[in-house]
């Protein structure tokens, strides 16, 4: 589910590297108006995992080492929701601020950091440019849905990869950046709609009730940074569980997580304008046919 608060869009243009297929979007499949459906978590790690295979053989073929980038687990990307609704995961996990740190220390032990140190400064540029691509050749841009355009190298390992992954890597780009930005186009009339405002209503008296007075969900998320200051690792993490289980328990109770997942599923299928709705169902195409060949690649199903 898309954090539900994050409404701000992009107005201007700006530049930026290719860079892994991970969207924001965690809900579960559903189906869209052609028959494809939208990936699950696990099959969304299945692809990205396939994509980093290949990058790895791109760069290998320039003469670089590389070695497989860490991918976010299922259980990571649970806490990534506008509401927990998970009681056993938040008892397990809190808001999962502990595997944060675990995935910020793996991403600090990796490999091709080790590896960038040891290359010259020749040599460090030529393997960004490899991996990442640069500007001075041609760039794929894509018009965002909020104004604005964003734009990629069009040469390099990682659009390689995802060029053998979804067949046309410029569509692809082009309908995931707008897919991805499509949260302030409706969000806005969404947090107004009286389903959910009776939702929140129910689940902010159940936060009080239970002794944590607040308004909304990332008002919680926002607060626990002073909650947990200079706190004792063991004592944060129970200050985090105790407020994520509390979350998850009203959520729950008032169904405030599965109305916001089904008011978003109507606002996205009602409320947008057809170009939208059809990029929509472009990208999950091309995703469906990027997870049969992500299972070729890796050899395994989700």
């Amino acid at each position: 589910m898309i954090a539900l608060g994050a409404v701000a869009g992009c107005t201007t243009s700006t530049s930026e590297q290719s860079s892994g297929t991970d969207p924001q979007r965690n809900t579960a499949a559903e189906a869209s108006g052609n028959g494809a459906r939208e990936l699950t978590d696990a099959e969304r790690i299945q692809v990205r995992r396939a994509e980093e295979l290949l990058v790895k053989k791109c760069m290998e073929g320039k003469g670089f080492k590389y070695w497989v980038a860490r991918v976010p687990t299922v259980e990571e990307r649970k806490g990534q929701s506008y509401a927990l609704d998970d009681v056993a995961w938040a008892k397990r996990y809190g808001y999962g601020g502990e595997l944060e740190k675990k995935a910020e220390k793996a991403r600090l032990k990796d490999p091709n950091l080790a590896y960038l140190d040891k290359l010259s400064t020749a040599e460090r540029a030529r393997y960004d440019r490899t991996l990442d691509g640069d500007d001075a050749g041609r760039m794929l841009s894509a018009e965002l849905p909020t104004g604005g355009t964003v734009r990629t190298p069009a040469d390099s390992c990682r659009v390689a990869a995802g060029e053998d992954l979804y067949g046309n890597y410029e569509t692809w780009y082009g309908v995931q950046k707008t897919t991805d930005n499509l949260t302030p186009l409706y969000v806005p009339d969404l947090l107004r709609e009286k389903r959910f405002v009776t939702a929140l209503k129910a689940w902010s008296a159940c936060m009080r009730k239970a002794g944590h007075a607040y308004a909304d969900p990332p008002a919680v998320r926002a607060d626990l940074e002073e909650l947990v200051d200079g706190k004792s690792d063991a004592k944060a993490h129970a200050i985090e569980v105790e407020l994520a289980v509390t979350e998850a328990t009203c959520a729950k109770r008032t169904a405030l997580a599965t109305t916001a997942r089904t008011l978003e599923r109507e606002y996205r299928a009602k409320k947008l304008p057809r170009r939208y709705s059809e990029a929509i169902a472009t990208r999950r195409t091309l995703e469906t046919s990027a997870l049969a060949r992500a299972e070729d690649i890796t050899g395994s199903k989700s």
